[in-house]
């Protein structure tokens, strides 16, 4: 084992202690216990021999006989007392485990590490590091320990008979360790070669079985393209796997033949020996035993050591996503953020998502005053939810500054930044929960407060499409949750679950910035007019930002903002950009004009 191996075992060891040290010491106890029991009944055994052998009376063999009682109820309870404590260590540090990957993984308060492959790919290696996987290393510590102390019981019962014999069997053990160790080596790099694979098989599978993906795999006919993709995936895996199972196959035979050739050798010996008064039948035994007790031992060691190698190759992705640092500069001395009294500042703010891709924000300047409803325009690809993105600072700007009545949003920690907001961002989650959660989620102080609630879901123009389901607030918005009395969940339609996700961000009351992302897109025009007029009564001395393409729905607000290719192109008012008749003026006259009607 590698130095880094052994501090990874050593992390390990302290993680399950950590879990369970009242099962950790019983494990010790127990493993002790069943590594001596080998060699204990190998010798209780040649002395009921030698003195069955011997004629001897009933006092001589009864010792023997009791002792060999005592043993085999001890082989009989001890697997199952071992199952139990290694079951539950499982369990403690599957749940440590866990609990340590996904609160570092919480920890990352920015979105890179999520759109990196790279990551994703270390992320789905180090979710397999459960407390069932690590067993070789922990558990599987023990069950090394107990094999250890059974080889040296039985190589000692064998170097008692036959020193040359006994080293025999030891050498004969050393091709099987190197070979089997190569072998495992091979298998975890196949299986981090092959993590993009089985991504993407996962994906194509998820699509056949996902009910979002249903309508559209059904109308356009996917299944079999999907299926086809699906397959392909796991063929190329299992391509892999055939030939490495096939090296390994070759390879056990050749060691199990050479197995088999030491102990006819040894057993021939004894034999031979027994033949000629050099040994009792009792030896013979012992020596048999001893053989094949030594041979079953090191095959288990070797089978330990071979699986601990792949489970700290899991551990080690599990101990690489812990050692990532945060994806957003953490501030050198973190700054309160005032109650917002100026406004926001974006300042000469560039962006983009990687080194090797084009500028998404080029030089943007802008001030959103307080107290100011805001609103932000401009094409598919413009920017306008890159610049929210960095708003929420899920990132930093590559250049320039966004300033919080002059407080710059690095030195802010993330979370309170984002607690002093409400944001319906376009591409909002639909939660398989029940309709009071999928609203109250937006603030978890107000899962409790049914009423906050309720106002927040009127003001969305959602309460009476929520009071007209089944169980009303209490309902499962899922197909694939029951809900109440296993009765199946219901499910929205888009402009529906569009109000929920705006009650969602209108939950979080009194925040110093709402930020709305295409907050009407799912819904008719009735319900879009009617949304809107709330909003604007919502808003009215509220600092907002909002982002529509519908421009019918921007024209109240106190500052528009039109973006093109990365730049603030305009802004003012409706009145004053329709008068210079620029882009904006273009792009509301193309809407209007889709509402007239030619006389």
């Amino acid at each position: 084992m590698t130095s880094a191996g052994l501090r990874r075992a050593v992390t390990l060891g302290r993680l399950c202690w950590r879990a369970g040290p009242v099962i950790t010491v019983s494990q010790l106890v127990v493993t002790v216990a069943a590594g001596l029991l080998p060699a204990a009944v190998v010798w209780a055994t040649k002395l009921l021999v030698d003195a069955l052998a011997a004629e001897g009376g009933p006092h001589e063999v009864l010792g023997p006989v009791a002792a060999l009682v005592g043993l085999g109820l001890a082989a009989g309870v001890l697997p199952h007392v071992t199952g139990y404590l290694r079951a539950e260590s499982d369990r403690r540090l599957d749940l440590l485990l866990q609990d340590r990957l996904y609160t570092r993984v919480n920890g990352f308060q920015g979105l890179s590490r999520f759109e990196d492959p790279a990551f994703l790919d270390e992320l789905r290696m180090a979710t397999q590091a459960t407390g069932g996987a690590m067993g070789p290393i922990t558990s599987g510590l023990f069950d090394l320990g107990r094999n250890v102390i059974t080889l040296a019981g039985l190589l000692g019962s064998l170097a008692v008979l036959s020193p040359l014999m006994a080293g025999l069997v030891a050498v004969a053990a050393l091709p099987t360790l190197a070979a089997r160790m190569s072998l495992e080596k091979r298998r975890a790099k196949m299986i981090a070669g092959q993590s993009e694979a089985a991504r993407r098989q996962i994906f194509y599978s998820s699509l056949l079985t996902d009910v979002e993906a249903a309508k559209e795999v059904r109308l356009f006919g996917l299944g079999d393209f999907l299926r086809s993709r699906v397959i392909g995936e796991l063929t190329s895996m299992q391509r892999a796997e055939r030939r490495l199972d096939g090296r390994e196959a070759l390879t056990q035979s050749a060691l199990a033949t050479l197995s088999a050739l030491v102990s006819g050798i040894g057993l021939a010996w004894a034999a031979y020996s027994a033949l000629s008064g050099r040994l009792t039948l009792g030896d013979v035994t012992v020596f048999a035993a001893s053989v094949a007790g030594t041979q079953a031992a090191l095959i288990a060691t070797v089978e330990n050591a071979a699986n601990a190698s792949h489970a700290l190759i899991l551990f080690h992705h599990h101990e690489r996503v812990m050692a990532l640092a945060d994806d957003l500069t953490p501030p050198r001395a973190p700054a309160a953020l005032p109650p917002l009294g100026r406004g926001i500042e974006l300042r000469d703010v560039w962006f983009r998502y990687d080194d090797d891709h084009p500028w998404v924000l080029r030089g943007v300047n802008l001030t959103i005053p307080h107290g100011a409803s805001v609103a932000l325009v401009g094409l598919n690809g413009a920017g306008k939810s890159t610049l929210i993105k960095l708003l929420c600072r899920f990132y930093d700007p590559s250049r320039g500054a966004i300033l919080w009545d002059g407080v710059d949003l690095r030195d802010v920690p993330p979370a309170e930044l984002r607690a002093r907001m409400g944001v319906l961002f376009q591409d909002y989650m639909s939660y398989d929960l029940t309709a009071a959660e999928n609203i109250g989620v937006g603030e978890l102080a107000a899962l409790a407060d049914r009423t906050r609630i309720e106002t927040a879901a009127e003001l969305a123009g959602a309460d009476q499409i929520v009071r007209s389901l089944p169980h009303g607030y209490d309902t499962t918005l899922s197909r694939i949750f029951f809900g109440p009395e296993d009765e199946a969940g219901v499910v929205l339609s888009g402009g529906q679950w569009q109000r929920l996700a705006l009650a969602r961000a209108l939950v979080r009351e009194n925040r110093d910035l709402l930020i709305l992302d295409e907050p009407s897109s799912g819904l008719d025009a009735e319900a879009e007019y009617e949304v809107h007029r709330r909003l604007r009564e919502h808003r009215e001395g509220r600092t907002s930002l909002l982002v529509s393409h519908r421009l019918g729905a921007v024209r109240d607000a106190d500052l528009i903002v039109v973006l093109g290719d990365g730049k603030i192109v305009e802004q003012g008012t409706h009145d004053h950009l329709i008068a210079t008749r620029g882009r904006y003026a273009r792009l509301f006259e193309t809407q209007a004009s889709g509402y007239r009607v030619e006389a």
